[in-house]
């Protein structure tokens, strides 16, 4: 990694109230974390890869309001706080992987709670476009789980 990137993003938001950037180059990926309130600063490295870089954040300037085209997605969200899964049984293939045409009624994925699990049925015909939350991560009542593009 670029040290001189590395120093140019630390020296940036010293002295603004943002408290944290993740950045990710062809070198690899950095975050870097600044503790307010104190006078301190940690660089983590991380794994999972930033789909965008906000370039509002890296020159320390306040994000700006951004318009994004809107498309019509049917939202599927959880119905109940528990463990998201998105296949019937560990090594089993998923219900459903993003690109895949769903009918109304098929089953999308399974929520446990208190070790009761709840099939989760798509309510729309349709193109599983983007599925939001990973396998075996904790969801909450109302979260948004994955986009269905109607036909």
């Amino acid at each position: 990694m670029n040290k001189e990137l590395l120093f140019e993003i630390i020296e940036k938001i010293k002295g603004t109230n943002i408290e944290e950037v993740e950045l990710e180059t062809k070198e690899g990926r950095i975050k870097v974390k600044q503790y307010l309130g104190q006078h301190q600063q940690a660089v983590v490295p991380v794994q999972q890869p930033v789909v965008e870089i906000k370039e509002e954040i890296v020159s320390g300037q306040p994000p700006k309001t951004e318009v994004k085209e809107e498309k019509k997605y049917h939202i599927i969200k959880s119905p109940l706080v528990g463990t998201f899964y998105r296949a019937p049984s560990p090594g089993a293939p998923p219900f459903v992987e993003e690109g895949d045409i769903v009918s109304k009624g098929q089953v999308v994925c399974i929520i446990e709670a208190l070790k009761v699990m709840n099939e989760i049925e798509s309510d729309v015909d349709g193109r599983v476009v983007k599925i939001l939350v990973e396998n075996g991560q904790p969801v909450e009542y109302g979260q948004e789980l994955m986009y269905i593009e109607p036909r």
